[in-house]
């Protein structure tokens, strides 16, 4: 059977950079016709869904453990009010060995606001080698204040800072929230605009189940006659060209904020019926997503300091006309699912619900998923330190790198204001418990 290369170059820009090899490749694309021949077109996918990070069957292993690549310690620095446009995140990371001294505002942080979102973490890491301890430790503890949690933290904890392959220890952290749409069940004038579930003829493919080595990658894809293709971009979903009808899940009243619900990836609908419902992701169309804050500052549509979510938002409602168009020069699409309850926060890649302000999305090919990790950066547009604790509960297409990290703010407009304007230098240093081992670092 023929396998189109198109499929490939579109997940290859958010592959392992190590699977892009020309080796890799052509094992790839081996096992995809592997996969597939003498299969006939899916009727559903059964693969369970989470919000951010394209759905795994279960959260991603820690990384084993590794070689520590000697770094002379570099005090952190405060973030830019403007920074500069980020860079695409270089490969790899290196593990410098530290204190929790060297902690900028160790002693400072009100740490017993993250001992929760850790005892969550621990839901999910406690059976995992190198965990059990720590977790089952926890479990017995019940901190009275922020001096009880650091001194839990220290006594069972090692610090590693983490740079890149190149040893850079700079990074960058955004801020992403949980939105609150207006919707109903029922198209109307008013509502006119669908969430969809995932299609049925979405194929979803992970290759590591047949080459572990190549952990991490997807395909998606569509059956044609006997081709696997692209799934349908953005575009020409809108267009209607993918078989769609009866998958609406809930119908919106406004696309710029079905947009941005797709880039956070799960979020609150208040119904016309007064029942207000939670939503999250279930799947994507294989396509690696494209800023249209970053396109309108290429066309000199808007500045650097006017590409926030809200500055987008304003250009939107003053260029209607454009919108559609501006939408589609991102090809990534995202499928929803509806979530049970509203009360917590919306379930993470981890698998446990976010805590707001102290859950933080990472790339887990650097960071294990679940561990905590300490930032030091700054408030949105500010030079205002903010130093804290948090646990490494998500992923996100968009979240590449070893020193990355996506804020989650949680919900309402105060968490909307800040995640919009969240762009900020990030260093970053992960704690691994002392039975861990040390983290390796990679090419």
């Amino acid at each position: 059977m023929a396998v189109v290369i198109g499929i490939l170059a579109a997940i290859m820009k958010e592959a392992r950079p190590e699977i892009q090899s020309r080796a890799r490749v052509v094992a790839a694309l081996a096992v995809v016709l592997a996969v597939f021949a003498c299969t006939s077109p899916p009727t559903a996918v059964t693969e369970k869904p989470v919000t951010q990070a394209p759905p795994q069957q279960k959260p991603s292993e820690p990384a084993p453990p590794p070689v520590v690549t000697p770094q002379a310690p570099r005090a952190a620095e405060p973030g830019l009010k403007s920074p500069p446009a980020p860079t695409p995140p270089v490969s790899g990371a290196t593990y410098k060995a530290a204190t929790f001294a060297e902690l900028p505002g160790w002693r400072d942080d009100a740490a017993l606001e993250a001992w929760p979102a850790f005892v969550a973490s621990c839901g999910a890491l406690v059976n995992r080698e190198g965990w059990r301890e720590v977790c089952t430790a926890a479990s017995r503890t019940s901190p009275a204040n922020a001096d009880s949690v650091r001194r839990f933290f220290e006594r069972h904890f090692r610090v590693w800072q983490v740079a890149s392959a190149e040893g850079a220890q700079d990074g960058l952290i955004t801020g992403y929230y949980e939105p609150l749409l207006r919707g109903s069940r029922k198209p109307g004038a008013r509502y006119r605009y669908p969430l969809y579930t995932v299609p049925d003829d979405l194929i979803n493919v992970d290759l590591a189940e047949a080459q572990p080595d190549v952990k991490g990658l997807r395909l998606r894809g569509r059956l044609e006659g006997r081709r696997i293709v692209p799934y349908y971009d953005r575009a020409q979903i809108e267009s209607g060209a993918a078989p769609l009808k009866g998958k609406e899940l809930l119908w919106v009243d406004d696309p710029i904020d079905l947009f941005f619900l797709h880039v956070q990836g799960s979020g609150r609908i208040a119904l016309d019926s007064g029942e207000t419902v939670r939503v999250g992701y279930a799947d994507q169309n294989g396509y690696p997503y494209k800023s249209i804050g970053r396109t309108l500052i290429e066309r000199g549509e808007l500045t650097l300091e006017q590409a926030s979510m809200q500055g987008i938002k304003a250009w939107a409602r003053e260029h209607a006309a454009e919108l559609t168009a501006l939408l589609n020069t991102n090809p990534s699409y995202v499928f929803f699912r509806e979530l049970p309850g509203a009360g917590n926060g919306p379930p993470g890649s981890l698998g446990v619900p976010l805590t707001p302000r102290r859950s933080v999305a990472v790339d887990t090919r650097y960071v294990p998923a679940g561990a905590p990790v300490y930032i030091a950066t700054t408030w949105p547009n500010s030079a205002k330190p903010m130093n804290r604790l948090m646990l490494a509960q998500d992923t996100g297409s968009a979240i590449r790198g070893a020193v990355r990290a996506d804020f989650f703010w949680g919900y309402g407009e105060a968490a909307a204001r800040e995640a919009g304007r969240m762009k900020q230098r990030l260093k970053m240093w992960l704690l691994l418990p002392t039975a861990y081992g040390e983290p390796r670092s990679t090419p």
